[in-house]
C-alpha cells in the first residue's frame, strides 16, 4: 500500500505528458519524479535539464543535485548550465508547469509556501515559478501537522504569489482553481464529502460527477 506522499506524488505525475518541461519543487514535489511519465523533461532551477533519478548508492557525483540538494542522474541529452541562464527558462514562459508544497492556498488561488510569520528564510525560485511556469500544481496533505487546514478562506502567511494555483492536490481530493470557486474534481478512495469539507476552512463547490482518484490507473 502506498503512503500518502506516495499516493500524492503518483496522481500529481498523471498530469504531464512526454515533452513537457516540468520543474518540481522542494519536498514532496521531488517525489514525484519516480512516478512521471517517460518523455517528461525535469528541470531543475539550480541549473539542469533532463535530470533523472537518484543514482546508486555509492555512485553519487556531488555535482549533480537538484534544487533540493538531493544526488540525481543526468539523462542522454541533458544539460547543465548556470542560474541566470535557468531564471530565464522560468521567467520566459518555457515551463509547461512547476510542482509545489502547499503552506496555505485559498480559495482565490493565493499560495503560501514558503516562509510562516516570524520566520526568516530563503524563497527560493518560488515566486518566479509561479508567474513563470504555464500551469502551477500544488500539492501536499490536506491538513498540517497539528490538524489546522492548509485550504483557506484567505491566506494568513506571506504570499509566494496572488492568484497562482490552478490544480491542488493532496491525499484527499484534486481540487480546480476556477473563476467560480473551489471545484472538487476527485475523491480519494474511502473518503467522503464530509471528511474533506471538515477538513476544509475555504468554501468547495462539489459537482454532480466527482471522479475517484487513480479510479482509472
Amino acid at each position: 500500500m502506498k503512503s500518502k506522499k506516495d499516493f500524492i506524488a503518483t496522481r500529481v505525475a498523471r498530469f504531464f505528458n512526454p515533452g513537457d518541461l516540468v520543474n518540481l519543487g522542494i519536498g514532496l514535489p521531488t517525489l514525484v519524479g519516480k512516478y512521471i511519465p517517460e518523455g517528461v523533461v525535469l528541470h531543475a532551477e539550480n541549473g539542469a535539464v533532463k535530470y533523472g533519478p537518484a543514482p546508486e548508492a555509492g555512485k553519487e557525483d556531488r555535482d549533480y543535485i537538484n534544487a533540493s540538494g538531493k544526488f540525481v542522474t543526468l539523462l542522454p541529452g541533458a544539460a547543465c548550465f548556470d542560474s541566470a541562464l535557468s531564471f530565464s527558462i522560468i521567467r520566459g514562459g518555457h515551463l509547461d508547469a512547476t510542482v509545489l508544497g502547499i503552506l496555505q492556498v485559498d480559495e482565490k488561488g493565493n499560495l503560501a509556501n514558503w516562509t510562516t510569520p516570524g520566520k526568516v528564510v530563503g524563497m527560493g525560485g518560488a515566486m518566479d515559478l509561479v508567474y513563470g511556469a504555464r500551469r502551477v500544481i500544488v500539492c501536499g496533505e490536506h491538513t498540517a501537522k497539528d490538524g489546522s487546514p492548509k485550504i483557506v478562506k484567505q491566506c494568513t502567511m506571506p504570499l509566494t504569489g496572488a492568484g497562482v494555483v490552478d490544480v491542488i492536490v493532496t491525499d484527499l481530493c484534486v481540487i480546480e482553481v476556477t473563476k467560480d470557486g473551489l471545484v472538487v474534481r476527485e475523491i480519494a478512495p474511502g473518503i467522503t464529502i464530509e471528511d474533506i469539507r471538515s477538513k476544509t476552512e475555504a468554501e468547495l463547490i462539489f459537482p454532480e460527477e466527482i471522479a475517484v482518484m487513480g479510479a482509472d490507473k
